[in-house]
């Protein structure tokens, strides 16, 4: 059903929006208002059904296949938890105020590319899925009449009552309790585990700031590290880094081959992208285009790449078919940058067993960093209330010493290149000992 000002509820259907859906990780979600119902049953939302909540994970972790239509559910649900435990401690929210935090939440990730973070930004020119998200949520609020003003405002960060949108976007919000526990169930990793019903019941709020009450400080430790464990084991691990980071280089030859007026088989609703490139303004500017990216998901991704195994680009064939049999390229992860001598060893193994183009070599041999910190002292702090009413950021408060050291990012500089490379070994050595090199 798509919501609209005609499809709000009236009094004939008003009870059959009070649904009740039977979640893997959380048990029985309910519905809480029948706006949450409409928007839910939006073709907007609808396409988060079709969106790989942790991109290529499952080349890793069969069975990481759960979409961002569970997360954002999840999400809401907790938030649902939330708002009934800040109002046990006589925190005023109003029933608009719940109502609006729940859409925001509901909400968060709608504008998400193909495979998440994978394509974050591989179809549009430097938009992010936070801006794509604000972009449906304004266009839903005209088809909803205005509804949907507060939840954009919290979304924003503009609305007076800060800690609702802190229980959205922060770095204890319901999107990351969610999806540490969600992302831990369904990869089977139990690191991520974290006691996210514990950590809702500590909340609280204190000058108008979300707080943690004293006695959940073990709790906020262990969500910490669970979160720091979940990136090194399942979001950054190497083989889905090389898995994405090949899907970013498809991605990137077909827009190349696009722009030199190739023409390449596509969904049509992937070729709109490819062909042209879009910047936030454009949307604002042409009012289908919203319509168009509504329509893109992951399976025109998987569809295109199907294809291109059999098109004429050599480059853009075999990085498709390895993509999609998964024969990925070799990855070499360490905590200093590559030499340039290691990085050029191999690329002239490349050429030599190839038969590649100074162009094309780009596209199997690259390098670039990642990394990750589990606690920003930057960001809005995680804040512990003491019963004398005293409070205190996590990483003073916490007698952990390992605390403050998850504040500091952790960077990894990675390496990727074909696989069975002649005499990997000496080639690797030689990078290392100019005679060796000087010898080849």
């Amino acid at each position: 059903m798509t919501a609209s000002k005609n499809s709000l509820s009236g009094p004939s259907n008003r009870l059959n929006k009070r649904k009740i859906i039977n979640d893997p990780v959380h048990g029985f979600i309910t519905i809480p208002c029948e706006i949450i119902y409409d928007l839910i049953e939006h073709p907007f939302y609808q396409r988060l059904r079709r969106i790989a909540q942790l991109g290529l994970t499952s080349y890793v972790y069969p069975g990481a296949v759960h979409s961002r239509f569970h997360h954002a559910l999840g999400a809401m649900h907790l938030m649902q938890q939330a708002i009934e435990v800040l109002r046990s401690k006589a925190v005023e929210i109003t029933d608009e105020e719940a109502e609006a935090v729940f859409i925001a939440i509901l909400l968060h990730d709608v504008g998400h590319a193909p495979f998440s973070h994978a394509l974050e930004y591989s179809l549009l020119d430097e938009v992010n899925h936070e801006t794509v998200s604000m972009l449906f949520m304004t266009r839903l609020n005209e088809e909803f009449g205005g509804k949907l003003s507060m939840a954009i405002e919290i979304f924003e960060n503009r609305y007076h009552k800060k800690f609702l949108h802190q229980l959205v976007s922060s770095q204890l919000d319901m999107d990351r309790l969610d999806y540490l526990t969600r992302d831990s169930f369904f990869t089977g990793v139990q690191e991520g585990v974290v006691g996210s019903s514990r950590l809702i019941k500590m909340l609280n709020v204190h000058d108008d700031e979300l707080a943690v009450e004293e006695k959940g400080i073990y709790s906020v430790e262990k969500f910490l590290i669970s979160r720091r464990l979940m990136y090194w084991q399942v979001y950054l691990h190497r083989t889905v880094l090389v898995a994405e980071e090949m899907l970013v280089k498809i991605l990137s030859r077909a827009k190349q081959l696009a722009d030199a007026g190739t023409d390449l088989f596509a969904t049509s609703s992937l070729k709109q992208f490819l062909y042209f490139n879009y910047n936030e303004q454009d949307f604002k500017t042409k009012p289908d285009l919203l319509e168009a990216y509504a329509s893109l998901d992951d399976n025109d991704i998987w569809a295109s790449l199907k294809e291109w195994k059999k098109c004429d680009d050599p480059i853009l064939a075999e990085l498709s078919a390895r993509v999609i049999d998964r024969r990925l390229l070799q990855i070499e992860l360490q905590n200093e940058a590559f030499s340039s001598a290691k990085v050029e060893a191999i690329k002239q193994q490349v050429r030599e067993q190839y038969d590649l183009t100074e162009e094309g070599i780009g596209f199997f041999v690259f390098s670039g960093k990642t990394s990750n910190s589990a606690y920003s002292l930057i960001q809005d702090k995680i804040n512990i209330l003491y019963k004398n009413g005293e409070v205190k950021d996590i990483a003073s408060a916490s007698d952990q010493l390992n605390i403050k050291s998850l504040s500091s990012p952790v960077v990894k500089h990675y390496l990727c290149y074909p696989k069975n490379l002649t005499d990997i070994r000496k080639i690797l050595e030689g990078a290392t000992n100019p005679t060796v090199n000087a010898s080849r």
